[in-house]
């Protein structure tokens, strides 16, 4: 079986979407790898945090186009003005153990997209570190993330999400991202090729 590994941020509604499929295919065919969930900090890459305007925009096409049973307690008030120490906190699990890793990238997801939670909160973070028992202060450092970051840019990782598996990739395999003439987002859901880049992966 080869390693499924994704390159994305926390606060990128698109991945949240592709990583819910991708675990839930994942889950479907019996197979029991985690699926590792690399940084792929937007903010350091882009020079500024992502918006809470910008993602609220993303997320009601995601609703409205493809994705409506996702993102029902988002909250545009606790959106957070990071992700670096969360990240840091989903790496530093990750070399840990794999299954946690995973357990806590998705959690921190849903807090953010489903229940509303600013995953930036000083508190949040150490109860998750206290949790998942990781020294949060030595997380803080950051090296996971500016290492997952480094490693992504080799690979030629071109947003979030980003997903590998042995010798293939695709960006953003489970949607296709159009805008049309007015500007607006255009999404449409592109199950087959997920699928297929899915199963030959979990194999």
């Amino acid at each position: 079986m080869n390693k499924l590994e994704v390159y994305a941020d926390l606060w990128c509604p698109f991945a949240y979407v592709g990583l819910v499929e991708a675990i839930a295919q994942r889950d479907a065919t019996g197979a029991g790898t985690p699926i590792t969930v690399r940084s792929w900090p937007l903010e350091l890459i882009n020079g500024e945090p992502m918006t809470a305007l910008k993602a609220q925009a993303n997320i009601a096409a995601l609703r409205e186009q493809v994705a409506p049973r996702l993102f029902a307690g988002f909250r545009p008030e606790n959106f957070p003005t990071s992700t670096l120490a969360g990240l840091s906190l989903v790496a530093a699990v990750y070399e840990k153990d794999p299954e946690q890793g995973e357990a806590l990238s998705m959690e921190l997801r849903e807090l953010l997209f489903e229940q509303g939670v600013d995953i930036n909160d000083e508190a949040v973070l150490a109860e998750l570190a206290a949790r998942y028992a990781v020294d949060l202060k030595a997380a803080s450092k950051h090296e996971g993330v500016m290492n997952d970051w480094g490693e992504g840019q080799k690979r030629g990782v071109k947003g979030s999400p980003h997903f590998f598996c042995g010798e293939s990739d695709m960006f953003c395999p489970g949607l296709n991202i159009k805008k049309n003439s007015d500007g607006q987002l255009c999404i449409e859901e592109t199950h087959e090729r997920v699928e297929e880049f899915l199963r030959a992966c979990l194999v």
